[in-house]
């Protein structure tokens, strides 16, 4: 943790500069989107499935103001992820503070429920009827995870402040102000290019994002090797480093994902920016053999369900049913 200490400090040209790079071609993809409306909706379309890239890479930049590295000001990061978190329809005030529980209790079997992917223990699936273990093999089905969840996620649950609507006004005002804010910047998009921009281009730009970050989210933490330890045998950092992957992958996903998948330096030292994860692992190497998954390779993460707790990997519902 002090060696990777130094490399916290952000460059205020560097981080304008991604900025820069990101929403502008964003923006005008939009605007492009919808001007070719006019000429065909399946054009447009294919734009703003296209321009999702681009929305993912904001969402990252929002998630590096969320832990204060984007820039070295405070009211800098959080004025700044607000701002995108419209675009992104995430109240950033909530999803700072849901996420901030997440870092503190990756791998914690006996802290689940705030910012993680739903884990059952083989013993846990085990135990429950079989109206559980339908409802459970449900929520880990690939097509409702990563299709249904992320529009449940982004369009209704981030509409109010889930979790935190009795812990004071600062979460209901983040929730309202984004949604108010939303609203308006729709309303003038339907007024300039009428209703089929919200179908053919606010939607699907959207909606791929949200299933590309889920994807991101759940491969990070869910893979066979992972970490996961009940509350007397688990440790912030250990479970940071083994319990979050290194998703090495191609250079162009790279740029779009801003580095998001060197995740286990980014869990071991959050208030680092995603532009100097790269740097650390340059001049660490050990760093760069931890848990490495391809593309290829994560694609089998999608098929791991279960944590054993004995043999201390996930497993497949299948090889659990093996196991018991």
């Amino acid at each position: 943790m002090r060696l990777l200490a130094k490399y916290r400090e952000p460059v205020l040209t560097r981080s304008i500069f991604e900025l820069a790079v990101t929403l502008t071609p964003f923006l005008a993809l939009w605007l492009l989107a919808a001007w070719a409306l006019s000429i065909s909706p399946w054009l447009a379309l294919a734009l703003a499935l296209v321009n999702s890239a681009f929305l993912v890479r904001l969402f990252m930049i929002q998630h590096d103001c969320g832990h204060g590295s984007f820039f070295k000001n405070r009211s800098m990061n959080d004025w700044t992820g607000r701002a995108i978190g419209i675009l992104t329809l995430t109240p950033y005030d909530v999803w700072r503070y849901n996420h901030a529980i997440h870092h503190a209790s990756t791998g914690n079997l006996d802290r689940r429920g705030t910012g993680d992917v739903p884990t059952l223990t083989v013993r846990e699936y085990l135990q429950k009827g079989r109206l559980g273990r339908f409802g459970y093999r449900l929520v880990r089905n690939p097509v409702f995870l990563f299709g249904i969840v992320p529009f449940y996620i982004f369009f209704l649950e981030y509409r109010i402040p889930r979790g935190l609507m009795r812990s004071g006004s600062r979460f209901w005002i983040s929730a309202m102000g984004t949604n108010v804010a939303l609203v308006l910047l729709l309303g003038v998009a339907v007024w300039l290019a009428g209703a089929s921009v919200l179908l053919f281009v606010f939607l699907p730009t959207t909606l791929a994002a949200a299933s590309v970050g889920m994807w991101l989210f759940y491969v990070q933490h869910q893979f066979e090797d992972t970490s996961w330890n009940r509350e007397e045998q688990w440790d912030v950092h250990a479970a940071a480093l083994h319990g979050s992957s290194y998703y090495k992958l191609p250079q162009i996903l790279r740029w779009v994902t801003a580095d998001i998948g060197i995740h286990h330096v980014h869990h071991l030292a959050s208030r680092i920016p995603f532009y100097r994860l790269q740097e650390v692992l340059r001049d660490h190497g050990a760093l760069e053999d931890c848990q490495q998954l391809t593309l290829f390779e994560s694609l089998r993460c999608a098929r791991l369900h279960l944590w054993d707790e004995d043999g201390r990997r996930l497993l497949s519902f299948p090889e659990a049913r093996r196991l018991a």
